[in-house]
Parts: C-alpha cells; structure tokens; sequence
C-alpha cells in the first residue's frame, strides 16, 4: 500500500478563484438589479433610506433609541424606510395622520423625512408645510402652531417631494450607519466579506490538498 499527497494543480485553483469572482458579481449584479427594480416599481429615485435623525422620534419615557418601542407609529434611527413615489394630490394632509414625505433640501440636497401639517396651492404650484414629530414644543399628534422652515415660508414645494414613506423596518438600518458613521465599517465589512469566501471556497481547497491518496 503506498500512501503520497497529490499536489492540487494550478488549474483547479485558478477555477476555484473564477467561481468566486463570478459569485461576487452575481451577487452585486442581483443587488444592484433588485435597487433599480424597485426605482421602477415604487416610481422614485431613492426607494430606500435609513433615518439617521431623531427628529421623527416621539420619545418614551426619554427614550427613543428604537429598541424599546420598535413598532410604535414613530421613525427612529436606524429604521429602514421603503419609499413611494406618489403625485402631490394624492398625499394625505389631513394631520396628525397625515403622510410622511421624503424631500430634497434646497439648500444641499440633503434628504429630509417630515409629516405634512397642511398644503397650500399658489400659481399652481402645490407647497407641504411640515413638520418633524418630535421637534418641539408641541410633539406629534397635537397640532402644532409653527411648522420646519426650510426657507421657503409657503413650504416644500411639489417638485421637492422625492415620496412618501410606505413602510418601515426597524432596527436593520443600523448597519448601513454602522458602515457611514465609523472609519472603522467598511474595512469591517470587506474583511468579513473575504473570511466569508475564505471559509466558503479556499478553506474546503486547503482540505482537498491535504487529504492523503491512498493506491494498492
């Protein structure tokens, strides 16, 4: 019985490698074909965002950090809108159960998530007075007296409007603020990213080289 390692051959290595670059493309392909799906099927530009303020927050019992009331009718950093673009009639102003809109900030482009107060219609232009639910004095549901300059004093107008907020997952937008926020998330991500592949793909290799061929 004669027992001798077999030496992988460089042709298998170099196979193995290509399917891990061809399964890293898929995988950013498939991402990247989900995104612009549903810029299509939810008619708006940005049809995700992560709230990275808490000015939407009412809080309770002085917290509003999203963990202890996840599911109240409230935003919170870290949650995950999905966005829908929608025509400025048929927004719900009716406040306090009014829509929650996504506009751009005139001033930097900046992406801004308030409840609308009221509308008004001048020279055919439609303009959103807003309002976030927890900036104060007067916190959601009661009516406020003042609404969030931005600076225009008739609102935000219509062509401003980027959508409305149709749902919210709590919690999972704290990654994407994790990666962001912190000069240390995304070397985090790509080096768990790498051990993913590493564990997947060249770990079971370095088994295969290893494993003794046993011939009578």
């Amino acid at each position: 019985m004669l027992t001798k390692k077999i030496a992988l051959p460089k042709k298998i290595w170099k196979k193995e490698l290509f399917k891990v670059v061809i399964g890293i493309t898929l995988i950013v392909g498939i991402v990247l074909g989900a995104f612009y799906s549903f810029q299509l099927l939810l008619n708006t530009h940005y049809p995700f965002l992560t709230v990275e303020s808490g000015s939407m927050c009412i809080p309770h019992d002085g917290n509003c950090d999203g963990w202890s009331h996840p599911f109240d009718n409230t935003l919170h950093v870290g949650d995950i809108l999905i966005i829908q673009g929608i025509k400025p009639e048929e927004l719900n102003t009716h406040y306090p159960n009014s829509d929650i809109i996504v506009y751009k900030d005139p001033k930097n482009n900046n992406l801004i998530v308030h409840r609308i107060i009221s509308k008004q219609t001048i020279n055919g232009t439609t303009y959103f007075k807003t309002k976030g639910d927890a900036n104060g004095p007067i916190l959601w549901p009661n009516n406020p007296f003042y609404f969030d300059d931005i600076p225009d004093p008739r609102g935000v107008p219509q062509e401003l409007v980027v959508g409305k907020v149709l749902l919210r997952i709590p919690w999972f937008g704290n990654i994407t603020l994790f990666i962001k926020n912190n000069p240390y998330g995304l070397p985090t991500i790509a080096t768990l990213i790498f051990l993913l592949a590493f564990v997947e793909f060249i770990l079971p290799l370095k088994k295969r080289k290893k494993k003794p061929q046993t011939t009578n």
